[in-house]
């Protein structure tokens, strides 16, 4: 027995040091050491954690998480933590407000909390999130970078006027806006009474928009008003599709192809209705 003890004794001194060296995780380090490491751990790593996992709770939130997928873009939150331009595109989906944002020629995307954003907006942003190789579902639709933001500050103008900004009417002023000049040129009204002899002709209207539908279908839905027509009997709101921008309270003057009893289906039908229109300056 004191034999069999003594080789057992043997067997294990010789196995601990084997035992040591097939853990496949690093040493774990001293106390003081540990210490030490938390104490110098960059604020920037954990703000940067505390973002994504805010943005991710939020996505989950809104229903996203089975629809949207994308990874931060390399770098800090700092890489690119603001942005600010005009609105030359947006719509709604899935919880998201999404805006394209011009500025000197350069177009960033920006996603944020639902809000009313119309296109021509002045709108700027701080603190966002870029992510990478975006994909939403619901738009089917591939963001190769995106910022996700918070609520947006809308850009006091700080230019002068343009010559398009001093033609806009003043809110709440009752809407009259001339005729256009020549030879195909119609009022409201006239369009909407003399659409089945104007079917499918160019025509030229000129009004104020009282209403801008950007990004559907592709394409802008302007509704013009000069004040003519009634409307009890629809014939006072003229609407018009176009790839141009046009702000509410611009008064314009349209070009483009009149289409009577147009039907897209999904409650969309027109009595009259302008299709490939072109605001000329």
């Amino acid at each position: 027995m004191k034999r069999y003890s003594t080789i057992m004794s043997v067997l294990v001194t010789l196995a601990l040091p084997v035992a040591g060296t097939c853990a496949d995780a690093p040493k774990a380090p001293e106390k003081a050491d540990t210490k030490v490491e938390a104490a110098t751990a960059p604020a920037a790593s954990d703000a940067k954690a505390q973002k994504v996992e805010a943005i991710t709770k939020s996505v989950q939130k809104s229903g996203h998480s089975m629809m949207m997928a994308g990874t931060p873009a390399p770098g800090t939150p700092e890489a690119n933590p603001n942005a600010a331009g005009k609105v030359v595109e947006t719509m709604n989906s899935g919880g998201y407000t999404y805006a394209n944002l011009e500025s000197d020629g350069t177009k960033t995307w920006v996603a944020y909390p639902v809000l009313e954003t119309r296109v021509g907006e002045n709108l700027s942003f701080h603190n966002c999130m870029p992510m990478t190789n975006f994909q939403s579902k619901t738009l089917n639709r591939k963001f190769d970078t995106i910022l996700f933001c918070s609520a947006p500050d809308v850009a006091a103008a700080a230019a002068k006027p343009t010559q398009k900004e001093a033609k806009k009417a003043a809110p709440g002023d009752k809407i009259k806006v001339e005729k256009a000049n020549g030879a195909n040129a119609y009022t409201v009204e006239e369009i909407f009474s003399k659409r089945a002899a104007l079917d499918g002709k160019q025509v030229v209207v000129r009004g104020q928009v009282v209403k801008v539908a950007a990004s559907i279908m592709n394409r802008n839905w302007v509704h013009l008003q000069d004040g003519t027509g009634s409307d009890s009997k629809k014939t006072n709101d003229l609407v018009v599709t176009t790839n141009d921008n046009a702000e509410e309270g611009d008064i314009i003057t349209v070009t483009g192809t009149l289409a009577k009893d147009k039907d897209f289906g999904g409650g969309y039908r027109y009595n009259a209705i302008i299709e490939k229109g072109i605001v000329m300056k």
